[in-house]
């Protein structure tokens, strides 16, 4: 594609790498993203995919802004208290990079929306912080045929991998999908949420920023896939491990036999949540 002359500066550094250049900052430039979720993980991931060119970015998110998020989520301001997450990402974002459009979603992700929102974009980046939403979203993504790159965060530590499971190659085979690393979703109370255990905040960049990484490697088709590896950070010991695993045949998802072929085990949690089932 051809660049504008201020493109051409904006990302002079991309262009000077072999394994991106301009077919690969073009690429960028025509690329889609949904982040779900505009708080701690979303918030680097937002601004590096904003600044790196990616054309166009989705992000959802129903809260807004308060003052105790501002000790982790980059994104936003203290003059933005009160303002809507995903409003506040927008103003971050026009003023980062031009060239990029982003698509605000205002809403809570659920099992009536999720399919929809997830087929408008190449990748997905999940940046939420509960169980439910996580497995639905990896559930989602596989089965509607969209890469994930997932993170979590907790007290000093993280984890990150990419899945791809929809992915099979000539021979059948195919990377995990979240499932077939953690099954189901733990009891209730079982593991602190942020909120109740606390999470350091510049861990939250260190986190954001790989998912980041991950997800431009993945849209230009470079270098390691994280897929079949689940990468784990310990932050008091600054000590990276990486831990391989496998497609299980099990798994009620992508496995030989799967049980869960649509979203329906989710909508009939949501019900139950709601005191409607």
């Amino acid at each position: 594609m051809d660049f504008s002359e201020n493109q051409i500066q904006r990302y002079a550094r991309h262009i000077l790498l072999p394994e991106v250049g301009g077919t690969g900052q073009g690429r960028l430039l025509e690329s889609s993203v949904l982040v779900v979720g505009a708080g701690g993980l979303g918030s680097p991931v937002l601004l590096y995919l904003a600044a790196a060119g990616v054309g166009r970015i989705g992000v959802i998110d129903p809260d807004v802004v308060d003052l105790s998020n501002l000790q982790r989520q980059v994104l936003h301001t203290t003059d933005r208290v009160g303002v809507a997450k995903v409003d506040s990402a927008r103003q971050s974002i026009a003023a980062i990079n031009p060239d990029v459009r982003l698509e605000t979603h205002e809403a809570r992700l659920g099992p009536d929306n999720i399919m929809d929102l997830i087929s408008a974009y190449d990748i997905v980046a999940d940046g939420t912080d509960n169980f439910e939403t996580r497995f639905l979203i990896n559930d989602a993504c596989y089965l509607a045929g969209v890469p994930l790159v997932s993170a979590a965060i907790l007290r000093f530590d993280g984890q990150i991998s990419t899945y791809k499971a929809h992915d099979v190659d000539s021979e059948g085979n195919h990377g995990p999908c979240y499932r077939c690393i953690f099954r189901e979703p733990p009891p209730p109370g079982q593991i602190p949420s942020c909120s109740e255990a606390g999470v350091l905040g510049a861990l939250c960049g260190v986190m954001g920023s790989l998912q980041a990484t991950e997800i431009v490697k993945e849209l230009l088709g470079i270098g390691d896939s994280l897929s079949g590896t689940l990468m784990l950070y310990e932050g008091l010991a600054s000590e990276f491990r990486r831990i391989a695993v496998k497609a299980d045949p099990g798994c009620p998802l992508c496995g030989t036999e799967p049980t869960i072929t649509d979203l329906t085990l989710h909508e009939t949690a949501q019900e139950v949540a709601c005191g409607t089932g």
